[in-house]
């Protein structure tokens, strides 16, 4: 056997048969190859430590169930959105998350000097030379807050024109993007001592300035613009619990309320007390976890598009197509990000009114599902 054919062979059974985390570990679970033929001893390899192999996980078989077509749930697969701004832009302010400048995050200033070695080898700041303080202080007083108004107004234009969805001339665009770069500064830029709040135009708070004001920007409905749409995907269809059939080693409970047979906890107990109380829940026609099943909300962040996977949809009972997309949210760093873009997909989507109502709401407790869920259908109710 020749020394290629020898690591394609043993590559093949390097190749993990499930990248599923282990939730009590953190890492991914021990799989086992064997290799026969294969000269070990021109290739490093793990001691075997005898005894009998390490007990593999049981994996089971998750897919939707044709008896229970009738709880099936159909949703959107959408790429982005569309809007034609022609005279008025509106911001959604509370969609644009608070920026907080902390200096003990990106020092605002510091100190540095040449290294110098002491006498056992190491680097030290102890020694001769001088030491330069580095810090912000002459920026902010060579730029006056206006003057960076203006400069936040530009590119905020730059970015709508490059998208193409703005067609405003600049003399009628730029004083309205003062205006919100001037109510965004003063709303919601904060900063902490000794930082200041001039130093949102460094990056990253730049950077983050600029992203959330784009995808806050609406057209302005009230003065007789189109209200921005989604843009669906030309080369999917739409998403349905149809498609779901994979295999997981992950907790599994069986649920009556779903198209699925099993739903996939990704928690130790959170998303199972969630599942329980809306598979129980009177309000409920039917509802899907969202593993395996493809459904994303696109949000921006740091210049790049990502995908948000919120955890349940649930489709209320009534005589309305109501759906509830539902988060279970721990702590998570980009919470009002994505929060932000879950509601921009949702207003797209209503406005859109092809597949439904749609409603996004977060829970920090399991208690908080019930509440949510009898909210909702005493509002269906009312409907009639």
């Amino acid at each position: 056997m020749s020394q290629l054919l020898c690591e394609q062979v043993v590559g093949r059974g390097l190749r993990r048969a499930s990248y599923e985390i282990d939730l009590k570990t953190g890492f991914f679970q021990e799989e086992v190859a064997k290799v026969c033929g294969v000269p070990f001893e021109v290739i490093p390899f793990k001691a075997d430590p005898g005894g009998p192999p390490p007990t593999q996980p049981k994996r089971n078989h998750v897919h939707a169930l044709p008896e229970r077509e009738e709880l099936a749930i159909r949703f959107p697969r959408i790429e982005g959105y569309t809007q034609a701004v022609r005279n008025r832009i509106a911001v959604d302010w509370a969609s644009v998350p608070p920026v907080v400048i902390d200096p003990t995050h990106i020092p605002s200033d510091v100190e540095m000097a040449g290294l110098n070695l002491n006498n056992k080898g190491r680097m030290t700041l102890q020694g001769p030379g001088k030491v330069d303080r580095v810090t912000l202080q002459q920026f902010r007083d060579k730029h006056r807050m206006q003057e960076l108004v203006f400069d936040l107004a530009s590119a905020i234009a730059r970015d709508l024109v490059a998208q193409g969805t703005c067609t405003i001339p600049a003399h009628v665009l730029f004083p309205q993007l003062a205006a919100v770069a001037q109510r965004y500064l003063g709303e919601k830029v904060f900063a902490e001592a000794p930082a200041a709040k001039k130093n949102v135009f460094f990056a990253p708070y730049w950077g983050w300035g600029i992203e959330r004001l784009v995808q806050a920007i609406r057209p302005d409905t009230s003065q007789g613009e189109a209200p921005e749409i989604p843009r669906l995907e030309s080369n999917r269809p739409a998403g349905s619990t149809e498609d779901v059939d994979f295999w997981t080693s992950r907790e599994v409970r069986e649920v009556r309320k779903s198209h699925l047979n099993y739903v996939v906890a990704d928690t130790q107990v959170w998303e199972q007390s969630a599942a329980y109380f809306i598979d129980t829940h009177p309000a409920v026609r039917c509802f899907v976890k969202n593993a395996g099943l493809g459904f994303a909300i696109p949000y921006l962040h740091n210049g790049q598009m990502h995908d948000y996977l919120p955890d349940f949809i649930i489709r209320m009972n009534g005589g309305s197509e109501r759906y509830l997309i539902l988060e279970t949210k721990g702590y998570d760093p980009l919470e009002q990000v994505k929060a932000d873009a879950a509601r921009r997909w949702v207003n797209a989507m209503n406005a859109m009114n092809q597949f439904g109502s749609w409603e996004y709401v977060i829970c920090r407790k399991p208690t908080e599902v019930v509440k949510e869920l009898a909210r909702v259908g005493v509002a269906e109710a009312a409907k009639g």
